[in-house]
Protein backbone atom coordinates (compact mmCIF):
# COMPACT_ATOMS: atom_id res chain seq x y z
CA UNK A 1 0.00 0.00 0.00
CA UNK A 2 0.94 3.15 -0.68
CA UNK A 3 1.41 7.19 0.49
CA UNK A 4 1.12 9.30 -1.57
CA UNK A 5 2.33 13.35 -0.37
CA UNK A 6 0.69 16.40 -2.23
CA UNK A 7 2.86 19.99 -1.50
CA UNK A 8 0.40 22.89 -2.08
CA UNK A 9 -2.46 21.01 -0.85
CA UNK A 10 -4.56 23.86 -0.26
CA UNK A 11 -4.93 25.09 -3.39
CA UNK A 12 -7.83 23.92 -5.69
CA UNK A 13 -6.10 21.71 -7.98
CA UNK A 14 -4.13 19.99 -4.89
CA UNK A 15 -7.61 19.97 -2.91
CA UNK A 16 -9.47 17.80 -5.86
CA UNK A 17 -6.24 15.59 -6.40
CA UNK A 18 -6.56 14.28 -3.19
CA UNK A 19 -10.16 13.34 -3.73
CA UNK A 20 -9.31 11.99 -7.47
CA UNK A 21 -6.05 10.02 -5.63
CA UNK A 22 -8.14 8.56 -2.99
CA UNK A 23 -10.16 6.15 -5.57
CA UNK A 24 -7.10 4.17 -6.13
CA UNK A 25 -7.11 1.05 -4.75
CA UNK A 26 -3.22 0.59 -4.07
CA UNK A 27 -3.46 4.50 -1.94
CA UNK A 28 -3.49 3.92 2.05
CA UNK A 29 -2.45 7.07 3.31
CA UNK A 30 -2.75 10.39 1.85
CA UNK A 31 -0.88 13.57 3.31
CA UNK A 32 -1.24 16.99 2.42
CA UNK A 33 1.20 19.07 3.02
CA UNK A 34 0.63 23.04 2.98
CA UNK A 35 2.56 26.37 4.26
CA UNK A 36 2.83 27.41 8.05
CA UNK A 37 -0.23 29.79 8.80
CA UNK A 38 -2.55 27.40 6.86
CA UNK A 39 -3.12 24.98 9.87
CA UNK A 40 -6.73 25.38 10.09
CA UNK A 41 -7.49 25.34 6.25
CA UNK A 42 -5.53 21.61 6.10
CA UNK A 43 -7.21 20.69 9.05
CA UNK A 44 -10.43 21.51 7.59
CA UNK A 45 -9.88 19.64 4.14
CA UNK A 46 -8.45 16.66 5.53
CA UNK A 47 -11.67 16.84 8.02
CA UNK A 48 -13.84 16.72 4.59
CA UNK A 49 -12.14 14.36 2.91
CA UNK A 50 -12.41 11.96 6.22
CA UNK A 51 -15.93 12.51 5.40
CA UNK A 52 -16.13 11.95 1.30
CA UNK A 53 -14.29 8.68 2.29
CA UNK A 54 -16.61 7.33 4.82
CA UNK A 55 -19.54 8.00 2.82
CA UNK A 56 -17.93 6.28 -0.01
CA UNK A 57 -16.51 3.57 2.04
CA UNK A 58 -13.27 4.17 1.53
CA UNK A 59 -10.75 2.72 3.67
CA UNK A 60 -7.74 5.52 3.62
CA UNK A 61 -5.55 7.26 5.78
CA UNK A 62 -5.66 11.32 5.36
CA UNK A 63 -3.45 13.47 7.52
CA UNK A 64 -2.17 17.01 7.05
CA UNK A 65 1.53 18.47 8.04
CA UNK A 66 3.37 22.02 7.42
CA UNK A 67 6.63 19.90 8.39
CA UNK A 68 8.12 18.65 5.18
CA UNK A 69 9.88 16.12 7.17
CA UNK A 70 6.69 14.21 7.08
CA UNK A 71 6.55 13.30 3.89
CA UNK A 72 9.59 10.62 4.65
CA UNK A 73 8.37 7.25 2.66
CA UNK A 74 6.04 9.00 0.44
CA UNK A 75 5.96 6.59 -2.83
CA UNK A 76 4.70 10.15 -4.84
CA UNK A 77 5.19 13.43 -4.13
CA UNK A 78 3.03 15.68 -5.96
CA UNK A 79 4.01 19.61 -6.27
CA UNK A 80 1.27 21.93 -7.02
CA UNK A 81 2.68 24.66 -4.86
CA UNK A 82 3.85 28.06 -6.35
CA UNK A 83 2.06 31.01 -8.11
CA UNK A 84 -1.32 30.27 -10.29
CA UNK A 85 -1.55 31.82 -13.52
CA UNK A 86 -4.08 34.59 -13.50
CA UNK A 87 -6.16 35.48 -16.38
CA UNK A 88 -4.04 37.23 -19.08
CA UNK A 89 -0.77 35.65 -17.57
CA UNK A 90 0.91 33.07 -19.93
CA UNK A 91 2.46 30.26 -18.08
CA UNK A 92 6.27 31.28 -18.65
CA UNK A 93 5.68 34.68 -16.79
CA UNK A 94 5.85 32.26 -13.03
CA UNK A 95 8.91 30.64 -14.49
CA UNK A 96 11.67 32.90 -11.96
CA UNK A 97 9.66 33.16 -9.04
CA UNK A 98 8.21 29.53 -8.86
CA UNK A 99 12.10 28.11 -10.00
CA UNK A 100 12.91 29.68 -6.40
CA UNK A 101 9.85 28.13 -4.38
CA UNK A 102 10.56 24.20 -6.28
CA UNK A 103 14.15 24.16 -5.85
CA UNK A 104 13.77 25.11 -2.15
CA UNK A 105 11.46 22.34 -2.41
CA UNK A 106 12.92 20.02 -4.52
CA UNK A 107 16.43 19.88 -2.43
CA UNK A 108 14.33 19.11 0.77
CA UNK A 109 12.30 16.16 -0.79
CA UNK A 110 15.69 14.54 -2.25
CA UNK A 111 17.19 14.52 1.30
CA UNK A 112 14.06 12.96 2.95
CA UNK A 113 12.63 10.86 0.82
CA UNK A 114 15.26 9.63 -1.97
CA UNK A 115 12.95 6.69 -3.24
CA UNK A 116 10.14 8.54 -3.83
CA UNK A 117 8.77 9.63 -7.28
CA UNK A 118 8.21 13.70 -7.61
CA UNK A 119 5.09 14.27 -10.19
CA UNK A 120 5.51 17.98 -10.68
CA UNK A 121 2.39 20.14 -11.73
CA UNK A 122 3.49 23.54 -11.28
CA UNK A 123 3.73 25.46 -13.83
CA UNK A 124 5.80 26.55 -16.33
CA UNK A 125 6.07 22.42 -15.85
CA UNK A 126 8.17 21.74 -18.42
CA UNK A 127 10.86 24.40 -17.01
CA UNK A 128 10.12 23.29 -13.04
CA UNK A 129 10.25 19.59 -14.16
CA UNK A 130 13.77 20.40 -14.88
CA UNK A 131 14.60 22.73 -11.48
CA UNK A 132 13.16 19.50 -9.41
CA UNK A 133 15.39 17.32 -11.28
CA UNK A 134 18.52 19.34 -10.77
CA UNK A 135 17.78 20.67 -6.88
CA UNK A 136 16.70 17.09 -5.86
CA UNK A 137 19.56 15.01 -6.83
CA UNK A 138 17.32 12.25 -8.06
CA UNK A 139 17.39 10.10 -11.05
CA UNK A 140 15.75 11.36 -14.26
CA UNK A 141 13.20 8.27 -13.65
CA UNK A 142 12.33 9.47 -10.68
CA UNK A 143 11.11 12.83 -11.57
CA UNK A 144 8.51 13.74 -14.44
CA UNK A 145 5.83 16.59 -15.18
CA UNK A 146 2.24 16.27 -16.01
CA UNK A 147 3.68 18.53 -19.04
CA UNK A 148 1.62 17.53 -21.87
CA UNK A 149 -1.08 14.66 -20.67
CA UNK A 150 -4.16 16.76 -20.27
CA UNK A 151 -3.80 18.76 -23.46
CA UNK A 152 -3.53 15.25 -25.56
CA UNK A 153 -6.12 14.29 -23.55
CA UNK A 154 -8.10 17.33 -24.45
CA UNK A 155 -7.02 16.85 -28.44
CA UNK A 156 -8.66 12.81 -28.25
CA UNK A 157 -11.53 14.53 -26.57
CA UNK A 158 -12.35 16.83 -29.71
CA UNK A 159 -11.46 14.45 -32.38
CA UNK A 160 -13.68 11.89 -30.92
CA UNK A 161 -16.70 14.84 -30.88
CA UNK A 162 -16.07 15.47 -34.56
CA UNK A 163 -15.50 12.07 -35.85
CA UNK A 164 -18.52 10.83 -33.62
CA UNK A 165 -16.50 7.99 -32.28
CA UNK A 166 -15.93 7.20 -28.26
CA UNK A 167 -13.05 8.61 -27.06
CA UNK A 168 -11.51 5.61 -26.34
CA UNK A 169 -11.72 4.95 -29.98
CA UNK A 170 -9.11 7.44 -30.08
CA UNK A 171 -4.87 7.76 -30.03
CA UNK A 172 -3.56 10.80 -29.89
CA UNK A 173 -0.92 12.82 -27.95
CA UNK A 174 1.18 16.32 -28.11
CA UNK A 175 4.51 16.42 -27.17
CA UNK A 176 7.10 19.28 -26.59
CA UNK A 177 5.59 22.55 -24.33
CA UNK A 178 3.08 22.26 -22.33
CA UNK A 179 2.08 25.65 -24.06
CA UNK A 180 2.16 27.44 -27.17
CA UNK A 181 4.55 25.54 -28.89
CA UNK A 182 3.04 22.74 -28.53
CA UNK A 183 3.30 20.11 -31.12
CA UNK A 184 0.21 17.44 -32.17
CA UNK A 185 1.52 13.88 -33.80
CA UNK A 186 -1.01 13.64 -36.22
CA UNK A 187 1.55 10.97 -37.86
CA UNK A 188 0.74 9.41 -34.92
CA UNK A 189 -3.38 9.63 -34.66
CA UNK A 190 -5.54 6.52 -34.56
CA UNK A 191 -9.38 6.37 -34.93
CA UNK A 192 -9.77 2.79 -34.26
CA UNK A 193 -7.12 1.51 -35.49
CA UNK A 194 -6.74 3.38 -38.53
CA UNK A 195 -4.10 6.13 -39.63
CA UNK A 196 -6.35 9.17 -39.05
CA UNK A 197 -5.22 10.56 -41.95
CA UNK A 198 -6.45 7.45 -44.34
CA UNK A 199 -10.05 8.79 -43.43
CA UNK A 200 -11.79 10.54 -45.77
CA UNK A 201 -13.39 12.95 -43.36
CA UNK A 202 -9.77 14.22 -42.19
CA UNK A 203 -9.50 16.22 -44.96
CA UNK A 204 -12.25 18.32 -43.79
CA UNK A 205 -10.89 18.11 -39.77
CA UNK A 206 -10.55 22.12 -38.38
CA UNK A 207 -6.86 21.09 -37.43
CA UNK A 208 -5.66 24.75 -37.08
CA UNK A 209 -8.87 25.67 -34.66
CA UNK A 210 -8.85 22.39 -32.56
CA UNK A 211 -4.96 22.92 -31.69
CA UNK A 212 -5.93 26.44 -31.25
CA UNK A 213 -9.09 25.29 -28.60
CA UNK A 214 -6.27 22.86 -27.00
CA UNK A 215 -3.95 25.76 -26.40
CA UNK A 216 -6.47 27.92 -25.57
CA UNK A 217 -8.38 25.91 -23.09
CA UNK A 218 -6.84 26.58 -19.99
CA UNK A 219 -6.93 30.57 -19.94
CA UNK A 220 -10.18 30.44 -21.04
CA UNK A 221 -11.56 28.57 -18.16
CA UNK A 222 -9.01 30.85 -15.58
CA UNK A 223 -11.10 33.51 -17.24
CA UNK A 224 -14.51 31.80 -16.95
CA UNK A 225 -13.96 30.46 -13.26
CA UNK A 226 -11.01 31.61 -11.87
CA UNK A 227 -9.05 28.56 -11.84
CA UNK A 228 -8.57 24.77 -13.47
CA UNK A 229 -9.57 22.29 -11.05
CA UNK A 230 -11.06 18.95 -12.35
CA UNK A 231 -9.04 18.14 -15.35
CA UNK A 232 -5.92 18.40 -14.02
CA UNK A 233 -7.07 17.02 -10.64
CA UNK A 234 -8.22 13.96 -12.50
CA UNK A 235 -4.99 13.57 -14.92
CA UNK A 236 -2.80 13.66 -11.91
CA UNK A 237 -4.39 10.88 -10.46
CA UNK A 238 -4.47 8.86 -13.51
CA UNK A 239 -0.71 9.50 -13.35
CA UNK A 240 -0.49 8.34 -10.20
CA UNK A 241 -2.74 5.32 -10.57
CA UNK A 242 -0.56 4.02 -13.36
CA UNK A 243 2.59 4.39 -11.54
CA UNK A 244 1.55 2.89 -8.41
CA UNK A 245 -0.33 -0.15 -10.34
CA UNK A 246 2.79 -0.73 -12.37
CA UNK A 247 0.88 -0.23 -15.17
CA UNK A 248 3.86 0.29 -18.37
CA UNK A 249 1.68 2.63 -20.26
CA UNK A 250 2.57 5.18 -22.59
CA UNK A 251 1.84 8.29 -21.90
CA UNK A 252 3.06 11.64 -22.55
CA UNK A 253 4.58 13.94 -19.73
CA UNK A 254 7.51 16.19 -18.97
CA UNK A 255 10.39 13.90 -18.70
CA UNK A 256 14.47 14.10 -19.07
CA UNK A 257 15.00 12.96 -22.90
CA UNK A 258 18.86 12.60 -24.00
CA UNK A 259 18.33 11.96 -27.65
CA UNK A 260 15.11 9.61 -27.61
CA UNK A 261 13.75 11.85 -30.27
CA UNK A 262 16.04 12.74 -33.27
CA UNK A 263 18.64 13.19 -31.69
CA UNK A 264 17.15 16.01 -29.59
CA UNK A 265 17.10 16.30 -26.13
CA UNK A 266 19.12 17.15 -22.85
CA UNK A 267 16.00 18.64 -21.61
CA UNK A 268 12.52 17.91 -19.76
CA UNK A 269 9.93 18.26 -22.13
CA UNK A 270 6.18 16.54 -22.47
CA UNK A 271 7.23 12.89 -24.67
CA UNK A 272 5.90 9.52 -24.95
CA UNK A 273 7.35 7.32 -21.84
CA UNK A 274 6.48 4.45 -20.48
CA UNK A 275 5.26 4.55 -17.02
CA UNK A 276 5.73 1.88 -14.25
CA UNK A 277 6.11 1.22 -10.21
CA UNK A 278 10.42 2.22 -11.06
CA UNK A 279 9.18 5.81 -12.58
CA UNK A 280 8.92 7.66 -16.14
CA UNK A 281 11.43 6.34 -19.26
CA UNK A 282 11.16 8.17 -22.48
CA UNK A 283 10.54 6.14 -25.25
CA UNK A 284 12.52 6.53 -28.93
CA UNK A 285 10.15 7.75 -31.74
CA UNK A 286 10.39 8.67 -35.37
CA UNK A 287 8.37 11.53 -36.28
CA UNK A 288 7.20 13.19 -39.85
CA UNK A 289 9.75 16.18 -41.01
CA UNK A 290 7.42 18.95 -39.85
CA UNK A 291 6.99 17.65 -36.46
CA UNK A 292 10.37 17.50 -36.13
CA UNK A 293 11.10 20.80 -36.75
CA UNK A 294 8.50 22.15 -34.72
CA UNK A 295 9.80 19.57 -32.09
CA UNK A 296 13.33 21.40 -32.25
CA UNK A 297 11.33 24.69 -31.95
CA UNK A 298 9.37 23.70 -28.96
CA UNK A 299 12.54 22.20 -27.40
CA UNK A 300 14.70 25.40 -28.13
CA UNK A 301 11.70 27.58 -26.50
CA UNK A 302 11.97 25.35 -23.14
CA UNK A 303 15.70 25.18 -23.53
CA UNK A 304 16.42 28.58 -23.26
CA UNK A 305 13.78 29.48 -20.38
CA UNK A 306 15.39 26.59 -18.39
CA UNK A 307 18.35 28.60 -18.60
CA UNK A 308 17.42 31.71 -17.63
CA UNK A 309 15.85 30.54 -14.42
CA UNK A 310 18.92 28.29 -13.57
CA UNK A 311 21.09 31.57 -13.88
CA UNK A 312 18.32 33.30 -12.22
CA UNK A 313 18.56 30.71 -9.11
CA UNK A 314 22.41 30.84 -8.89
CA UNK A 315 22.81 34.48 -8.46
Amino acid sequence: MAKVTIIGATGNVGMFAAHAISAIPHVSEILLHGREGREALLKGISQDLGDSFAARGTDIRVNWTTNLKDIAGSDVVIITAGVARTPGQDRMDLATGNGRIIASLAREIGAIAPNTKILMVTNPVDVMTSVALKYSGLLPHQVFGLGTHLDSMRLKSLIASYFHVHVSEVHTRIIGEHGDSMVPLWSATTIGGIKISNLPEFSHLPVQDIITSVKCSGQLIIQNKGSTVYGPGEAIASLVRTVLSDENRILTVSAYIKSEVHGIGDICIGVPARINSKGVFPIAIRLDESEVIAFRESVEKIRESTKKVFASLEE
